[in-house]
């Protein structure tokens, strides 16, 4: 009796050791956790801990009194819970402590490191923070409302870092490079122009689209008072704003609630806010925070076990795994919910699949139908994962309102962005003329295109003119003007002027969702610096005083944003209105391109529309479809009262867009 009750007491303890410690052979056999209390649960009596870390055999959880430093009060051993989770309950009122969690797998101990699901940080974001999200929140946060927006293709995007746009003197900015700094209003340059957020409203952009504003690694929060600057695509935590921009990175709240006054300020201003977001990848491989907790599960591998790289940064994470998926939709949950956020720009979208773009989109869209989400139609380099999966521009129709980057008009405007001194239609570079109507039907079905010259894409790969992004430039490859000189070395400055209104007006004039390069309107220039990723300020800064050198440009653009604000025919919400509507009209040359919007195009007040862009270096006469048309826009002003009255025939400058209209 003795020896079987002991044999039974073995047999317990040995099933009870597999159960705790269950066993893999794929990572994908991983179980799915479906909750969603990921991270911490706080109240003043208790805080309660949860982590998903299946193959773990042990984990630590630390609690310190600051985010930095050496003071560690307690460490806890947590339980294994369900659906390969981990959970700890700390009694008392653990309100602005810090933790991280330490997981043993493979009898090994890997290295120390915050919760994925952290909402707060200390400072250079190595350790969680406790918080009450409420008492972060600014007064009136509760009231915070959205700008309208009626169709996605009203949409106008400025893209901007926030150091760059106040770090220059001349922006006048008392907190310069911070969140408050952008929102600042009242700001001017030295003689009395607008900067900041008053330039912008100015402007009449409708969403401003922020470079990577999460938590990112580069720049040590420790010394700021040394001159450093990143773009931030390389991801520390994820669902936390950046410290380096705040007014003081060691407090974890402060960079919550100025992050939240900003989105706040933007929306008195009737301006919305897009977060530029970089799942694709991690800034760490090995020692990042994903692959210390959870060993190799959130990365794709290669044939030979190792980690993928299509994002060219060492690592891809494995968007079509449930928990990283899972992961993925419940961050931009929380930006949309916790800060407000209007929509998400996806860093190289192309390595994500479409499943998980589509539960993105149909979970913010949950929450708001307004807001918009956007992606770069491409990867960096190849991925295991197969290509008909893939959030690729080429399957953007397979996707439910999310839009991609319309590469075939930007390089069909100003040249390859990987070919320095090749020049565009623009700049009187011949054979581009189906990829400038290719962008004008924003990237759609229409019969005049003939995508066979298209030189990209050989058939159209957006479902509706919603689902284009239509750009230039953006802070990826040399600004516009940049490139203008670079692949143009003969031209005079005022020649590049020229052809830079001529590419942004093609833009600003095409279908789609309109997106501009922020400081195009002063002529922005990086000083021939191709990717300035971590270049000095005075590469990346806004010099203002361009702003008051070329005040005229700005003007015209402040024109003609305005144009296409005000006449919804550039902005047709359907593929069948845009082929019924908008018809091109048979010119000659290669880089001489003119259409004609017809019949009051979406509800506009203008009965017709015609569009004639000459992107040759030599003056071109044509005659006029008939009717009485009125000159609005001439390559030098915008005036929708009318500049002059055409008669039969009209003669376009060389390098020059015009648009004319029948009341």
């Amino acid at each position: 009796m003795k020896n079987t009750l002991s044999i039974l007491i073995c047999f317990i303890i040995i099933m009870t050791s597999c159960e705790s410690q269950p066993t893999y052979e794929t990572l994908t056999d991983y179980p799915v956790y479906e909750g969603t209390d990921l991270g911490f649960t706080y109240t003043p009596k208790e805080t309660a801990f949860r982590l998903w870390s299946p193959a773990a055999q042990e984990v630590k959880l630390n609690i310190y009194s600051a985010g930095n430093g050496d003071n560690l009060e307690s460490t806890y051993k947590m339980k294994r819970d369900d659906a390969g989770t981990w959970t700890f309950k700390a009694s008392g009122d653990l309100q602005d402590k810090y933790y991280t969690y330490q997981v043993m797998q493979n009898g090994e101990w890997l290295q120390e490191k915050p919760d994925l699901y952290a909402v707060a940080v200390g400072v250079n974001g190595q350790r969680s923070m406790i918080v009450d999200l409420d008492e972060t929140d600014p007064e009136g946060w509760a009231n915070d409302q959205r700008p309208a927006l009626e169709n996605y293709t009203d949409i106008i995007i400025y893209e901007l870092h926030i150091r760059d746009m106040t770090i220059h003197p001349s922006s006048g900015s008392s907190q310069p490079g911070k969140y408050k700094g952008l929102v600042e209003e009242g700001t001017r340059s030295p003689k009395g122009l607008t900067t900041g957020i008053d330039h912008i409203k100015e402007l009449g952009i409708s969403h401003v689209h922020l470079l990577p504003t999460f938590d990112h690694r580069s720049i040590d929060e420790t010394r700021l008072d040394e001159p450093q600057f990143n773009w931030g695509y390389d991801p520390l935590n994820y669902n936390v704003p950046e410290g380096s921009f705040s007014s003081n990175p060691y407090d974890g709240r402060v960079r919550i609630k100025e992050f939240k006054e900003m989105v706040q300020q933007f929306h008195k201003n009737g301006i919305r806010v897009i977060l530029d977001v970089v799942y694709n990848h991690t800034g760490q491989t090995e020692d990042s925070n994903f692959n210390q907790l959870v060993p190799r599960y959130y990365y794709r591998q290669n044939e030979e076990g190792g980690f993928s790289d299509a994002s060219a940064c060492g690592n891809e994470t494995a968007s079509e795994r449930e928990m990283m998926r899972k992961y993925i939709v419940e961050s931009v949950q929380y930006w949309v919910n916790e800060y407000h956020l209007d929509g998400f720009r996806f860093d190289l979208m192309g390595i994500h699949d479409m499943q998980t773009m589509n539960e993105v989109s149909a979970a913010v869209r949950a929450i708001d139908p307004s807001i918009f989400v956007y992606g770069e139609g491409w990867t960096a380099g190849s991925s295991p994962l197969p290509s008909e999966q893939q959030a690729l521009k080429a399957n953007t129709y397979k996707m439910q309102n999310v839009a991609a980057f319309s590469d075939d008009l930007r390089d069909g405007l100003k040249g390859s962005v990987f070919e320095h001194e090749e020049g565009g239609f623009a700049s009187n570079r011949q054979g581009l003329k189906e990829s400038i109507k290719f962008g004008v039907v924003a990237s759609t079905q229409h019969p005049q295109v003939n995508y066979d010259s298209v030189n990209y894409s050989n058939a159209p790969w957006a479902a509706e003119p919603s689902q284009t992004i239509s750009y230039v430039s953006c802070h990826d490859n040399h600004t516009l003007f940049d490139k203008l000189t670079i692949s143009n070395p003969e031209a005079s400055e005022a020649e590049l002027i020229k052809m830079h209104k001529l590419a942004e007006t093609i833009v600003l004039t095409s279908q789609g969702v309109s997106f501009v390069h922020a400081g195009m309107e002063m002529l922005r220039t990086k000083d021939g610096v191709e990717n300035s990723y971590n270049s000095p300020d005075s590469i990346n800064q806004f010099d203002w005083t361009r702003k008051e050198k070329y005040e005229d440009v700005f003007n015209y653009y402040k024109g003609l944003i305005a144009l296409r604000k005000n006449h919804p025919a550039f902005r047709m919400t359907s593929t069948e209105q845009i082929q019924e509507q908008l018809e091109f009209l048979d010119y000659e040359g290669e880089n001489f391109l003119g259409y004609q919007i017809k019949e009051n195009a979406n509800g506009d007040s203008w009965s017709d529309i015609l569009v004639l862009l000459n992107g040759s270096n030599l003056n071109k006469t044509i005659s006029l479809p008939e009717g009485s048309w009125t000159v609005v826009l001439d390559g030098q002003v915008v005036n929708e009262s009318g500049i002059r009255k055409a008669g039969r025939s009209i003669t376009i400058p060389a390098f020059t867009p015009f648009v004319l209209k029948i009341n």
